[in-house]
């Protein structure tokens, strides 16, 4: 009889830390209620200081984004401000590294991003067909991309931040 050595461990098992980062998310016009909701859920799981909507508020009583973020937009912060310009030169002001997850003729791999430890960041990703608006991507301190090996050229954009986000809070602890 074999002895089952590596068992599942349920939420209240696990040994992961509490570790807040001090990462923001700012959506620009991003519309697809799975992609809100899967943002929400990744935004838990790398428990970021916040989600700012711009341009788009998010449907919170769609059953899709609810499924999707299986209860997180509950407790997750979030807010909604119509105008991306303002927060971006907000956050910039406040002293946070601003950077465009985006493919651009001067973006860098993402995994080429230098971070300090405890490093305030704002990570900007934008509308599912149309990408950061050009006046948004004007404010970025920097723009990252995730190199990609496959015919097409661009990713979803929920898939997209969850990498993003494990590769930025990796650059931050200590």
């Amino acid at each position: 009889m074999l002895l089952k050595t590596d068992m599942q461990l349920n939420h209240s098992q696990n040994k992961f830390s509490n570790k807040k980062f001090p990462v923001t998310l700012i959506l620009d016009h991003i519309s697809g209620e799975a992609n809100i909701g899967s943002i929400f859920r990744l935004s838990d799981a790398f428990h970021v200081e916040e989600i700012i909507f711009c341009g788009i508020e998010p449907n919170l009583n769609s059953n899709r984004l609810k499924k999707t973020s299986r209860s997180t937009h509950e407790y997750v912060d979030f807010r909604y401000l119509e105008n991306s310009t303002a927060i971006v030169q907000q956050k910039k002001a406040e002293g946070y590294k601003i950077t465009a997850l985006e493919i651009t003729q001067n973006s860098i791999p993402l995994q080429k991003l230098q971070l300090q430890t405890s490093e305030k960041i704002v990570l900007i990703a934008g509308h599912e067909n149309f990408g950061i608006s050009e006046e948004i991507l004007d404010l970025c301190d920097q723009t990252v991309h995730i190199p990609m090996f496959g015919n097409n050229s661009s990713m979803n954009v929920a898939q997209s931040i969850g990498i993003s986000l494990y590769e930025i809070t990796k650059s931050l602890i200590p």
